[in-house]
Order: C-alpha cells, then sequence, then structure tokens
C-alpha cells in the first residue's frame, strides 16, 4: 500500500465523523433561561480546550481500524508537523494537520504557515472538523462537518492569496537543514509594506525590473533572495495575522465554512445561532433557547 492509498482509506474513516458524540467532557443542561444567557456568552471558552482534545482523539479513532496494522500505525506529534502521522514502512509518512472548528467562533482561528516545500509528495492533507455542543450551549462535543483537503493546495492558495509584492510579501523559511529538527524553520512569513523608507512608487519600480514573473510567487532561492532584497532596501512589517485559514481563500475551505453555516441545527441554522449568539438581544436569545432547546423562563 503507498501513501495515497493510505491517505484515502484514513479519510474514508475520518468522513464518518459528523454526527459522532465525543465523550470528552460535558457541559450540563442551565437551570433557568439566567444561566443559559451567562453560558452563551462563555462557552466559546470552550473551544481551544475541546478543539485539542478532539485533535488528540483522532489518532485513537484511526488506529481502532486494523487494516493498517501491519505496515504501522497512527501516532501524534506535539510538537511536530502535521500532528498525525502513519509511521510504518509507507515512505513518503502520511499525515494530517488536524484543525478542530467551532462554528459559534467569528472565524476559523488556526494557521497554516508551513512551506509549499513540505508538500512536495502530497503525503500530508489538513482536516477540518466543525463541532459544537449537542444542544448548542450544552452537552457533549459533537462533530457536525468534516473537510478533508490537500495541504498543497491549502498552501498554494495561501501564497497566492497573500503575495503581491511590493505591498505584500510572503517569505519561506531560511535554509536550516543542517540545524538539529528542533531548529529547524518551516513556517513562512508574511510582511506588508511601511511607508517608513522609501515610496511605494519606488519600491514598484524595484519589482517591475524583476519582469513578468516577478509578482508570481515562487519557493525558488533565487526569487527567495530577490524578496530577501526587497525587504532589505525598503521597510516592511511582520503581519502576525498572517495564514488564518479563513482568511486564506481556498476554495475547499470556503465551501465548507458555507456549508456549515447552512446546516440546520437545534432549529436554526448554525449562521443564525451564530448571529444570535454574538448579537442578538437577551430578549430574543431567550425566546430561541426556550424555543429550540426547552429551557424553560424563571
Amino acid at each position: 500500500m503507498n501513501t495515497k492509498e493510505v491517505i484515502e482509506l484514513a479519510s474514508a474513516h475520518l468522513n464518518k465523523l459528523p454526527g459522532n458524540v465525543f465523550d470528552l467532557l460535558t457541559v450540563t443542561k442551565p437551570v433557568s433561561i439566567e444561566a443559559a444567557i451567562n453560558l452563551t456568552k462563555i462557552v466559546s471558552k470552550l473551544s481551544p480546550l475541546v478543539g485539542n482534545l478532539i485533535e488528540f482523539n483522532i489518532v485513537e479513532f484511526l488506529n481502532d481500524y486494523e487494516e493498517l496494522k501491519d505496515l504501522g500505525e497512527w501516532k501524534r506529534q506535539d510538537p511536530g508537523f502535521p500532528d498525525t502521522i502513519f509511521e510504518g514502512s509507507v515512505s513518503p509518512t502520511p499525515g494530517f494537520e488536524v484543525k478542530a472548528w467551532f462554528p459559534l467562533a467569528t472565524e476559523i482561528t488556526a494557521r497554516f504557515k508551513d512551506s509549499q516545500n513540505h508538500f512536495l509528495e502530497d503525503q500530508t492533507y489538513v482536516t477540518l472538523l466543525a463541532w459544537l455542543p449537542e444542544n448548542i450551549i450544552y452537552g457533549k462535543p459533537k462533530i457536525i462537518d468534516i473537510l478533508i483537503t490537500s495541504g498543497a493546495s491549502v498552501a498554494k492558495a495561501r501564497d497566492e492569496h497573500y503575495h503581491n509584492p511590493p505591498n505584500y510579501v510572503v517569505l519561506e523559511p531560511e535554509d536550516t537543514t543542517a540545524r538539529t529538527q528542533n531548529l529547524q524553520q518551516t513556517n513562512t512569513n508574511g510582511y506588508k509594506f511601511q511607508n517608513e523608507k522609501g515610496s511605494i512608487q519606488e519600491a514598484t519600480a524595484f519589482v517591475e525590473a524583476w519582469g513578468e514573473d516577478g509578482v508570481t510567487y515562487s519557493t525558488s532561492a533565487e526569487y527567495q533572495e530577490q524578496l530577501r532584497t526587497l525587504l532589505r532596501n525598503y521597510d516592511y512589517r511582520l503581519d502576525t495575522n498572517f495564514a488564518k485559514m479563513d482568511r486564506i481563500r481556498h476554495d475547499g475551505i470556503e465551501e465548507f465554512k458555507t456549508r456549515v453555516h447552512s446546516t440546520v441545527y437545534k432549529g436554526l441554522t448554525v449562521g443564525e445561532w451564530n448571529k444570535l449568539l454574538s448579537r442578538g438581544s437577551e430578549k430574543d436569545v431567550a425566546t430561541a433557547l426556550e424555543t429550540h432547546l426547552g429551557i424553560k423562563p424563571d
């Protein structure tokens, strides 16, 4: 069995997750409308904890299937990229970068910064898991939808979306292969132009001198050196919001977001719950909680 076949088999199992309830923790049903309204204001704080617990449990979920036991087993890399790999006789090593998303939050805050150079053999896939409490604000975590897509496609979409020299530059990590593994750099970074050292007109002329392909992103050493020369000659600021998955403009991720927000869950679409709980009046929230979750007024 080769890498592609392992990825396809594991993906088929992962696609069974929607509807699955993880017995990781339970938020008890509020005893009153007032308690329920207060819970709506803090339930999103569960997102990092539950997200990590779901990500940890993916390894156990995949290892429950025994088709691959003679070839190896799924293991968690923490830290490391990707965070879930199939360690065994299959090469290149198949892996999944698992990101849990709580869609009542404002956006998919997970970042995806690894260089395109890490996906040349298409051995790593991104798995996005959308989850909610069974009853919107209480119960156990429940998977409501999943997206599995090529990591190479996500990295390419990210770089093509952001990279726009001289206004915005995506820069590959420097060559650190001679360093020990824990000191190797694998992440790209984004830089925004600042008008403090030379004008944008000068920087534009500088880039235009590279020719027609000067604005087309490349991971080649030659092109990356051109970008570093640009950053040395003009002033740039590191973009701390770079590579948030909600902003990459990857077609599959955009379709996934739309599908999740359109999913009817406990009487309303997820998007309607998001809008109601983040911007609705307490009266409207109370009415929805009573109507759809059966939480009675005090």
